[in-house]
């Protein structure tokens, strides 16, 4: 395993906030992937950041906001609102399913947003300092956010898993259309085309990160609550997409989304370039140097 897993598992265990904590948002399609719930985990955990909002996103509405609360609910963080997202497939669920089945989004002990998008925007607007939207999922919620409040993106900062510009998905070195750009061309379009400062980690970078060995193992064999609430769902999550497979038990799955929530701390594991990015009609994120530059984690 390389220096960069080592150093995030050890800033899992660091638990206090500092009173200079970033303020951020986090906008994730959690229960597709078992990413982003790795990267909700490793969010709560960093001392660094002070999460004032998650919001699901990209359809199954109910079912993502279930996820969220259920989470929060069990590691003890109620504090944190929990916002609904746009209802696009309003009723499709995930391979999490079975860890909220029985869950009311009405038993959730902190607020209930049922326009997510409204709170976004009253969020970033309401903040007494700049704030980090972390995305870690296709964009309609912040591009509707930016349709209704475009001045919100002269209060914040983007930092996204997106895009695919010099490797594909394992490494591959034909670039490859990522599904978090695919899934809404124009809503991606739209997000990157806001005067925000943007920092994104492509497949280049969060496509080679997994936990593996002992240092896996620390995580799995771990009874405090929130590596507790990953390890339930990367159960639950691998028996649904990879049946007879007990992955679980012995290493992760690519980390994509972590990478996100790292780079709204620091880089310095990674080399960071300042490139031109546009994205296709077809949904490939291009080079281009007439495009907006954006801070882009390439190696």
């Amino acid at each position: 395993m390389s220096s960069t897993s080592a150093s995030w598992t050890e800033a899992a265990s660091q638990p206090v906030k500092p009173r200079a904590a970033t303020p951020v948002i986090l906008d994730t399609d959690i229960g597709d992937d078992i990413d982003d719930t790795w990267a909700l985990g490793l969010l709560l955990k960093c001392p660094e950041l002070d999460v004032k909002l998650v919001v699901g996103d990209f359809g199954k509405p109910a079912y993502r906001a279930k996820i969220l609360a259920k989470f929060l609910q069990t590691v003890g963080r109620t504090d944190i609102p929990v916002g609904v997202g746009l209802c696009q497939r309003p009723d499709a669920v995930g391979p999490q399913i079975d860890w909220v089945k029985d869950y009311e989004l009405s038993s959730y002990p902190g607020q209930v947003h049922e326009d997510g998008v409204q709170a976004i925007i009253d969020t970033i607007r309401s903040s007494e300092k700049p704030l980090t939207v972390i995305a870690t999922c296709p964009l309609p919620n912040l591009a509707a956010a930016l349709e209704r409040a475009p001045d919100i993106a002269q209060k914040a900062r983007f930092v996204g898993m997106q895009g695919s510009v010099r490797r594909g998905y394992g490494g591959d070195p034909d670039i490859s259309l990522e599904w978090n750009v695919l899934a809404d061309v124009k809503a991606c379009e739209k997000v990157l085309a806001a005067s925000w400062e943007m920092t994104i980690t492509p497949l280049d970078t969060c496509g080679l990160v997994t936990l593996d060995g002992d240092r896996y193992a620390r995580v799995r064999d771990c009874r405090e609550a929130i590596p507790a609430a990953i390890m339930a769902n990367y159960r639950i999550w691998s028996q649904h997409s990879h049946k007879d497979n007990d992955m679980a038990e012995h290493y992760s799955s690519t980390l994509y989304d972590t990478v996100a929530v790292y780079l709204a701390i620091q880089q310095d594991f990674c080399r960071m370039e300042r490139l031109g990015i546009r994205i296709s009609d077809d949904g490939y994120t291009l080079v281009d140097e007439q495009a907006k530059r954006i801070n882009v984690a390439t190696e």
